[in-house]
């Protein structure tokens, strides 16, 4: 009698564990076992394969970002700073326009001996109402009968060297030119042997700043062989 209600009980609990292990067999998510396909198992070449190729993202974060990184750490590149400005260096004003100044010349009190004009100083007043700059040796030309269409450039020996000039709104600078002076009285000579020139008008270039038509305060720009020294811009009002 009590062999028998062992029994029972035994085939009671394999019952339930049969039970449950089918629960299991059919648990949400098992396509394969509902759908009454085997699962796969894993082959050992499969595990291998696995092994050797493993599926993480090591190999790309340690390629440079694209767009320029440090090919050795990955950082992105930082750029270079931008310059201060077109060409010109941190701190100076921009070239000055030919609108921008205004152009007028006189005789040089220091000038060569002789009868013709000698030497004359070129002043440049900046009219506009901001700071610009002036640089270079001026090209020159006479002005045929005042007209600068109409003009002959002379050789220009520069001298000097050549320096950014700030003008203030209002401010000034300078060029002296210096001519191969007329001797004598009347129309005068050339100690070359050349005819004297006299032009009513000079037509003076800058770099960047355009060409400029002036006249002498008084008299005309005489002068022999068509040659002149010219310093650069200058801050300080040559003699």
């Amino acid at each position: 009698m009590q062999h028998r209600t062992t029994v029972r009980v035994t085939a009671s609990a394999a019952a339930v564990i049969a039970a449950a292990l089918s629960l299991t067999a059919c648990q949400p998510g098992d396509g394969d076992a509902a759908a009454g396909t085997p699962a796969k198992t894993p082959t050992a070449a499969t595990a291998r394969a696995t092994a050797s190729h493993p599926a993480t993202p090591a190999a790309e974060t340690s390629r440079p970002a694209t767009g320029g990184g440090s090919p050795h750490t990955g950082a992105p590149a930082t750029s270079a700073p931008a310059s201060a400005g077109s060409g010109a260096p941190a701190g100076t004003a921009p070239l000055c326009t030919v609108s921008a100044l205004e152009a007028s010349a006189y005789q040089a009190a220091d000038r060569p001996s002789g009868t013709g004009v000698g030497a004359a100083v070129i002043q440049f007043t900046n009219t506009s109402g901001k700071a610009c700059t002036l640089k270079g040796h001026p090209t020159v030309a006479g002005a045929g009968n005042g007209s600068p269409q109409h003009n002959r450039p002379l050789t220009v020996t520069p001298t000097g060297t050549a320096a950014s000039v700030r003008v203030a709104p209002g401010g000034k600078a300078w060029v002296k030119l210096t001519f191969v002076q007329v001797q004598g009285e009347g129309d005068g000579y050339c100690v070359s042997g050349a005819k004297p020139v006299a032009y009513p008008t000079l037509v003076v270039g800058l770099p960047g700043a355009g060409a400029h038509q002036v006249a002498l305060s008084d008299g005309l720009f005489a002068e022999c062989d068509n040659k002149v020294t010219a310093t650069a811009v200058t801050a300080v009002k040559p003699s």
